[in-house]
């Protein structure tokens, strides 16, 4: 048995009898709160025998992981107090929000946050009945609930949400409750390797405490049947250092779980001296806590004859029918009444003071820390000027850049210019370079904690860019820094960025939330930048090569998504400039990191951006007398392109055509002005688009969701889209479009096919398009290569 076995078996007395009462009243107080929250919507203080009408009609919440995190909470309350921690705490196991509420309420902050749900009897009443209750608040951890910083509602980002909160943090703890239920998924399976990337220097502490009470909603977990001396060699393989914590005995639980934080943040403590003070650069070994405790402890031992305590059934509510049932009923009762309400709570709903002796003050409370509230805390970022890094330009279509490079510039001095007050992180997975950023590393290097070899390029202890091949422990990392008021960039492979997709999700609808909570300050927006497209991933063939993301985002709350592809280099900077300074967005920008044709001055971009969509009057033949015959649109950098060489082609064959180019940047201008607040006015759209002139739109990423965002317009039944179609393979960049039926030839001939009258008197223009394209799929056959005219293109008009 090792030494920490031991300790939790027959830990010392940590705690004083004084201060054992104390911290047990608090938790009592607690599991008292937390159990009224689920059941009760009257009589909150049980002063008459309790009553069906007491009881709510339908009752919902997950009582099993309640008492478990309200010990974690009483304690960190207690060290907080007695330490002066600047501390946050993740909820894992965020169903569990009974117990977040609870201690919240019993620490003040959630009156000072919610004024109305005071810390007596009248606020308690409110406090029960606006749990899971219509008009109320979720029964997870929520925006609503002051303190948190993590939407409890899904599993498995607690840890990486943790660890970006505690990035460039040096004073902050961040304690992270992680539930086994969650430690079975599989973005928290790898966030434990976060401990590899933590800088002792400039980084915060995250003490992850497992908590682990046996049990999902119907199964055991697999960490809590694991023999002790395995989950010990699983958790030092990962590099910790594990402090057990195990019992059903309240006092002894209480001593125990005492004596471990205080092991714990003594370990802390050493760990962050000897790197700060003494120099040590050797990776530590940071400690976790691994909290073993019934489920839905202190709850009912049975009911109806079957076992409850310490089984899956105490997971949600441990019994439903109370109203209908008077043994449910005065069981319940017992239960409430087990925790000696009177004791804890005056004849008028306060808490005594021994209730509240352990608790911190201000903004040292777990649900005042200004840490979970970050947008109070975040700082305007140094952008520069953009004139340094645009490309000039002296005609359209001419000159080649690699966009994402040209950005890479301007990352390297945003890095630059916050190296001081380092509140700005790139994370993804492995590409940075592949993405052709790699010049931020003239500015920091890549965080990292590990070995180093002599061949290793860029790895430095205290680095601000972050890669790890998991787009999972990526997008926590960055959200926990956004959260805590920090800003960042998450570059990912366009394809790949769909693995993210549920974790997205819940960030929109975190950020929906907080909107309209006028107590939530706005936070810097989750920015994305989508590279190595579905066009330009010709090399690596089919397996990379998916533009839905955009469809997934488009289908999120308005108000909090924005969908960008910047044509090309001055237009993806204008674009990034806009995104940065942003607040409360996740803002999705898609640009290529391949040659791109330059086709704006940086003023024309920064007018086109603040446009979203907007005519490019030198590349179509409109000249002011004539309504346009067809106009041909297009978004992301590949379909502009197909669209100006089509324009090209359509002015030499058929020169009498009056052709109108549009380019759209912000693809949400599409939609109606009533469904999004970037959407145009159909005055706007038909003015741009005509209502009755066909329309030809090359699009960057799946055709259907063009006709989606403008299905309601009156030019709809005129409009036909080109995009991807699930058509690739290892093949030509130019071959690419033409398998999917993008290319200018192909625009080409759609122009003459829907363009009333053209299709007789053009017949022999279309032919020749169609002729070009069977001697392309011959062409690279046998030479490997693009056709000469395709390869050598550039804008001549």
């Amino acid at each position: 048995m090792r030494p920490e076995e031991r300790n939790a078996t027959n830990p010392p007395t940590v705690l004083s009898d004084q201060e054992l009462t104390e911290v047990d009243a608090q938790w009592r107080a607690a599991n008292y709160l937390a159990v009224g929250q689920i059941y009760l919507m009257a009589n909150p203080l049980l002063s008459e025998p309790l009553r069906p009408e007491h009881v709510k009609p339908r009752l919902l919440g997950h009582w099993g992981t309640s008492p478990g995190l309200n010990l974690v909470y009483t304690h960190l309350n207690r060290v907080i107090k007695a330490r002066d921690l600047d501390a946050i705490c993740i909820w894992g196991p965020g169903h569990g929000g009974p117990a977040v509420l609870a201690g919240s309420w019993l620490d003040g902050s959630y009156t000072r946050t919610y004024p109305d749900i005071t810390r007596d009897a009248a606020g308690m009443g409110r406090l029960f009945r606006q749990f899971s209750f219509p008009g109320g608040v979720p029964s997870h951890v929520a925006p609503e609930t002051p303190g948190s910083i993590h939407e409890g509602g899904e599993l498995g980002y607690s840890l990486s949400h943790a660890y970006g909160a505690a990035l460039d943090n040096p004073q902050l703890l961040v304690a992270c409750v992680i539930g086994d239920g969650e430690a079975e998924t599989g973005p928290l399976a790898t966030s434990w390797h976060s401990n590899k990337f933590l800088d002792p220097v400039h980084d915060g502490a995250v003490l992850p405490i497992l908590h682990l009470n046996g049990y999902k909603i119907a199964n055991p977990t697999v960490l809590a049947r694991l023999p002790e001396p395995e989950l010990d060699d699983l958790l030092r393989g990962y590099g910790h250092h594990p402090l057990h914590v195990t019992g059903s005995d309240p006092h002894a639980v209480h001593q125990a779980m005492a004596h471990a934080m205080d092991q714990a943040l003594d370990m802390i403590a050493a760990i962050q001296r000897s790197a700060r003070e003494e120099g040590i650069t050797e990776r530590p070994r940071w400690p976790v806590i691994v909290l073993r405790t019934p489920k839905g402890w202190t709850g009912p031992a049975e009911v109806d004859g079957v076992p409850v305590e310490g089984t899956w059934r105490a997971h949600q509510v441990p019994m439903a029918a109370v109203r209908e049932s008077p043994a449910h009923l005065r069981q319940l009762e017992q239960w409430l009444r087990s925790y000696r309400p009177e004791e804890l709570f005056d004849e008028h709903g306060h808490p005594r003071p021994h209730v509240l002796a352990c608790l911190p003050r201000g903004e040292r409370r777990l649900g005042a820390n200004p840490h979970a509230n970050g947008g109070l805390l975040t700082r305007e970022l140094p952008m520069p000027p953009l004139e340094k890094y645009a490309i000039g330009l002296d005609k359209p279509g001419t000159t080649l850049n690699e966009p994402t490079r040209i950005l890479g510039g301007l990352l390297e001095q945003i890095m630059e210019d916050t190296t001081e007050r380092r509140d700005f992180r790139i994370v993804g997975p492995d590409e940075t370079a592949s993405n052709r950023l790699q010049a931020v590393y003239q500015a920091t290097g890549k965080a990292w904690e590990a070995e180093v070899l002599a061949t290793d390029e860029n790895l430095v202890r205290g680095g601000r860019v972050m890669e790890i091949l998991s787009e999972h422990t990526c997008q926590g990392w960055l959200e926990g820094y956004l959260l805590t008021g920090r800003h960042g960039l998450f570059s990912c492979y366009e394809a790949f960025v769909h693995i993210i997709d549920s974790m997205v999700n819940q960030h929109i609808k975190w950020l929906r939330t907080t909107r309209r909570l006028p107590w939530r300050a706005p936070i810097p927006s989750l920015n994305y930048l989508l590279t190595s497209h579905v066009w330009r991933q010709d090399h690596n063939g089919f397996s990379h090569q998916d533009p839905g993301f955009v469809d997934h985002i488009l289908n999120k709350s308005p108000e909090a998504v924005r969908v960008y592809m910047p044509p090309d280099t001055n237009t993806l900077l204008a674009t990034a400039d806009h995104v940065l300074r942003s607040r409360n967005y996740v803002n999705v920008v898609v640009a290529g990191k391949q040659p791109c044709f330059d086709w704006l001055t940086l003023d024309e971009a920064r007018e086109h951006c603040a446009r979203g969509a907007g005519i490019w009057e030198w590349a179509g033949t409109e000249d002011g007398t004539r309504e346009p015959d067809v106009v041909l649109a297009c978004a992301g950098d590949v379909p502009t392109q197909e669209v100006l060489a089509a324009t090209g082609l359509l002015r030499r064959h058929v020169p009498d055509l009056v052709v109108r180019v549009v380019n759209v940047v912000d693809i949400a201008r599409l939609l109606p002005a009533e469904e999004h607040p970037h959407g145009m006015p159909n005055s706007e759209y038909d003015a741009l688009f005509t209502r009755d002139k066909p329309v030809i739109f090359a699009y960057h990423g799946y055709p259907w969701l063009i006709h989606r965002l403008s299905y309601r317009r009156a030019g709809h039944p005129h409009l036909h889209v080109r995009g991807y179609k699930e058509e690739g393979t290892t093949t030509t960049p130019f071959d690419m479009v033409v398998r999917n039926d993008l290319d200018r030839y192909r625009l080409v001939m759609d122009v003459i096919d829907r363009v009333p009258g053209l299709a007789v008197r053009a017949a022999a223009v279309r032919q020749r398009m169609a002729d070009v394209r069977t001697r392309h799929h011959a062409w690279i056959r046998e030479h490997g290569v693009d056709l000469p005219e395709v390869a050598n293109w550039t804008w001549t008009h």
